[in-house]
């Protein structure tokens, strides 16, 4: 019965998120929990476990604007228009007053539900045949728990590389905290120790067995190699993507090849064939995250709200052979879309699956991390097996690499996905907002006044909802806000 209230109180957290927004904000702030009871089996756990992963499939969250913030805020991706969903996001329009609060309160629901998973794992005693699949369990917790830390710290936080992380984080919450907590801020560099051991343990408990829609251990590095990356601790970083390659492709994991790559982004993985996709929201009919999914936002034929850059599309054509041009969908002359949200077979575009973590993130990984510790030859190999993808007729065998040619080569691989800003801002650049004149996608001007930003910009950083600050007289606003 505990139990099963428990899993009742999920579900009703959900409904209120989809029905009422946040307004349970105004009495408590969302680092807090309220649960007394417990699970007493592993089928409990994971049936939990089940309810966080539903959680994630918000369009609130991994199934929408968790992913297309980083993209509307850069230089690759706009909004359509101004009045569109992602066009506040677009034009930085929020206050400290109206700032979204869906992100923090989402993303602590899902890190305070891994903790109620972890606490009751810890009291379940099992046979020495069922501890692999705690571990596993703990693993998918863990994992979920760092990712969810990990995304709060880069959107409530400034990059680790500005400042060594010495600047404000968000409050790390690793226990069962009651309304009675108020929690303060850490630092970033606090926040990713926090991250990277999460990680680093998932990684160690994991299985690395295809595990559709979950965690599995190649998911793990894959997305530790990228938590490195932003910290720049390149050698580990390195160690991770390879660690996660490796693995993966032995597994049977591989990169889509130039061929199939137009259309495997609606292929139903399994694990006879799991492709290159290590962890996605897997998205059904029958619990659709609706019509503000990524699918139906980057659609022409759905809400058309986010669209290419004139210059990104400048980018991508200058060599006409490459097979990520074939995942644009035009517009008449208007705009272009990326069509990387397909729906599977006998579903609708708005219940397309959402790539988080793939094989290609891990290949330039681990080439951005060799490039910035002098190993070229490294660096070489695994971004050729992207660029050689792209088009087989290219190479960069022979080649000395900048940082430069592996960031071109990802924001051509990862449009869409959820990573230029973030991208941009690490490593210490500027987003250039520049219109160009390009026929094919002839109405597709900027419409912003933020044309032109570093890391110095304020708002790169989201305001702490004000509810948040409200709720909680430990906590401090962003500069500038």
């Amino acid at each position: 019965m505990n139990y099963l209230r428990h899993i009742t109180l999920l579900l009703i957290a959900a409904m209120l998120f989809t029905a009422c927004g946040n307004d349970w904000l105004d009495v408590e702030p969302s680092t807090s929990i309220q649960t007394e009871d417990g699970v007493k089996s592993l089928k409990e756990v994971e049936f939990s476990l089940n309810g966080i992963y539903s959680t994630m499939q918000s369009s609130d969250a991994y199934s929408g604007r968790l992913v297309y913030y980083a993209d509307v805020t850069g230089d690759d991706m706009q909004a359509v228009s101004s009045t569109k969903r992602t066009g506040n996001y677009y034009r930085f329009n929020f206050t400290k007053d109206n700032g979204p609060s869906s992100h923090w309160s989402y993303l602590y629901n899902i890190i305070q539900n891994c903790n109620f998973v972890l606490v009751n794992l810890d009291r379940i005693t099992v046979s020495n045949a069922q501890k692999a699949r705690r571990d596993d369990l703990r693993g998918q917790a863990l994992a979920i728990r760092g990712m969810a830390l990990f995304d709060l710290t880069r959107l409530f936080g400034y990059p680790y590389t500005k400042d060594g992380g010495a600047s404000l984080g968000v409050p790390i919450v690793e226990t069962l905290s009651g309304t009675e907590d108020k929690p303060a801020r850490k630092t970033v560099a606090e926040c990713y120790a926090h991250i990277i051991t999460d990680l680093t343990t998932a990684s160690d408990l994991l299985a690395g067995k295809f595990n559709k829609g979950k965690f599995n251990k190649w998911a793990a590095l894959t997305l530790l190699s990228r938590v490195y990356l932003y910290k720049g601790d390149n050698a580990a970083a390195l160690k991770a993507a390879k660690a996660a390659i490796a693995g993966a492709e032995k597994a049977g994991y591989a990169l889509w090849t130039n061929k199939n790559y137009p259309k495997a982004w609606g292929a139903d993985a399994s694990a006879t064939d799991p492709g290159e996709v290590l962890f996605e929201i897997v998205n059904l009919t029958t619990d659709s995250p609706g019509l503000e999914s990524m699918g139906y936002l980057n659609s022409k034929d759905g809400y058309d709200d986010m669209c290419i850059t004139a210059s990104f599309y400048r980018l991508l054509k200058q060599n006409p052979r490459d097979v990520r041009l074939k995942l644009l969908s035009f517009d008449g002359k208007d705009y272009a879309y990326v069509n990387k949200y397909q729906p599977q077979a006998n579903e609708n575009i708005m219940d397309a699956n959402i790539p988080l973590l793939r094989l290609s993130e891990a290949y330039l990984n681990a080439a951005e991390a060799a490039v910035k510790t002098g190993d070229n030859a490294t660096a070489v190999t695994y971004l050729d097996a992207i660029v050689n993808r792209a088009d087989p007729d290219s190479t960069v065998k022979g080649k000395t690499l900048t940082l430069a040619d592996v960031l071109n080569e990802r924001r051509k691989e990862l449009v869409a996905e959820g990573h230029r800003m973030y991208d941009v801002m690490r490593n210490g650049l500027s987003i250039k907002r520049v219109d160009v004149e390009e026929p094919d996608i002839a109405l597709t001007r900027h419409d912003t006044p933020y044309m032109d930003y570093d890391r110095t910009f304020y708002m790169i950083v989201l305001p702490i909802p004000k509810r948040e600050m409200d709720a909680n007289p430990n906590m401090k606003q962003n500069p500038g806000y």
